[in-house]
């Protein structure tokens, strides 16, 4: 079915990410996949393009549009270029929206617009190695000190860990137990007892740095509280909708891409001297994945609208995070499957697909806590 969420102006801007990705991202993608992490130049490049900071005010250096689908076509491109190394849907869809809604106008100059060039790279620390999707088991504190805070404690799985320049920390500044007594901390670069751990070794996306985090005895000053003290609670939940949008985006994308390679590839591919595609069972695999891409893809183009317009609500995000994730994990694994040993080699598109997806159900809150969510609202 045609999609109708995009105007001129979307499929303008589609173009623009293709041609970035053609220019500044897939020349050098195998080389930070090796490296473990992409290029500083590669930031800067995208801000150059007008990619970071698309919903920042003009004034900031941003692009002044706060229209989801615009993020909603950087994640599709992206996925379906198998590039997610260069996280700027993080740094735009989840951190942006921090600084955005959150930093006062200080915070704005300081920070804005080196998120919009480039040279400012984001990153978020809240899970700890025993604290994920449970927020309350946060253990990082921020001591009260007057005209500053001192910051203890350690965080893992960060992404954009080694490169970032601006660290949204959630921390405990209040010994009260609970979801209750977090705020958010700015830590910037070269803050003395900032230390990074190593470069963490995942089974996909390679290149996109993952990084424990440790804070000693850090002094952070007052005016990097972003947000209300002791508020992170409630400032995390108002954004998770969008992150999770990010990823359920990226989710339906992947499975698309996933199933039209596949399709070509058994049409292509020779067995029994006649083409897969000619097998009964091919075609009923082939004919399930797409009614299942199709359905879900009316669901989300459904929930982007809904976003865009300010209207969607934390369970039907929660929906969409957790179909469409799920989705992409059992679509990767099935045509992975019908590719047979060459689905097992990395120069095939669909194993780097299978790695790099299988964090989309986890990340951003499990398939576990999406449904919890889900259950809560229908049964109290």
């Amino acid at each position: 079915m045609k999609r109708r969420i995009y105007t001129e102006d979307h499929e303008a801007f589609r173009a623009v990410v293709r041609t970035f990705l053609e220019k500044e991202v897939l020349p050098h993608y195998e080389q930070w996949e090796k490296d473990g992490i992409v290029s500083r130049e590669a930031w800067l490049a995208a801000g150059r393009q007008g990619l970071l900071g698309i919903a920042v005010d003009e004034e900031y250096g941003g692009g002044g549009n706060p229209d989801f689908r615009y993020a909603a076509v950087l994640a599709e491109e992206f996925t379906r270029a198998g590039t997610p190394g260069l996280a700027l849907g993080l740094h735009n869809d989840i951190i942006g929206p921090y600084l955005t809604s959150l930093a006062t106008d200080e915070q704005k100059r300081r920070w804005l617009p080196g998120f919009c060039s480039g040279e400012t790279i984001t990153a978020i620390a809240m899970t700890e190695p025993g604290a994920g999707s449970d927020l309350q088991g946060i253990r990082t504190t921020a001591e009260d000190r007057g005209d500053h805070w001192i910051l203890n404690g350690s965080k893992t799985f960060i992404s954009n860990g080694i490169l970032a320049d601006l660290v949204v920390v959630v921390a405990r500044t209040t010994p009260e137990g609970g979801a209750h007594g977090l705020s958010l901390l700015v830590v910037e670069r070269g803050a003395e007892g900032f230390e990074r751990g190593r470069n963490l070794d995942k089974i996909g996306q390679k290149s996109q740095d993952t990084a424990e985090l440790f804070f000693h005895d850090v002094r952070v000053p007052k005016e990097n509280l972003l947000g209300e003290l002791n508020g992170a609670f409630i400032h995390l939940m108002t954004n998770l909708a969008q992150e999770r949008m990010a990823i359920a985006v990226a989710g339906i994308a992947a499975a698309e891409h996933l199933l039209e390679i596949t399709t070509t590839y058994v049409k292509e591919r020779q067995a029994f001297g006649r083409p897969l595609s000619r097998l009964q069972h091919i075609r009923f695999e082939i004919a399930e994945m797409a009614t299942e891409c199709a359905v879900t893809r009316s669901f989300l183009d459904r929930c982007i609208e809904e976003h865009a317009a300010g209207t969607l609500d934390a369970v039907h995000a929660s929906m969409a995070k957790w179909w469409a994730t799920e989705l992409q994990k059992k679509v990767a694994d099935r045509c992975l499957q019908l590719h047979g040993g060459y689905g097992y080699m990395n120069e095939f598109p669909v194993a780097r697909a299978y790695t790099d997806g299988r964090i989309q159900t986890i990340y951003g809150g499990t398939t576990e806590i999406m449904k919890e969510i889900i259950g809560r609202s229908l049964l109290g």
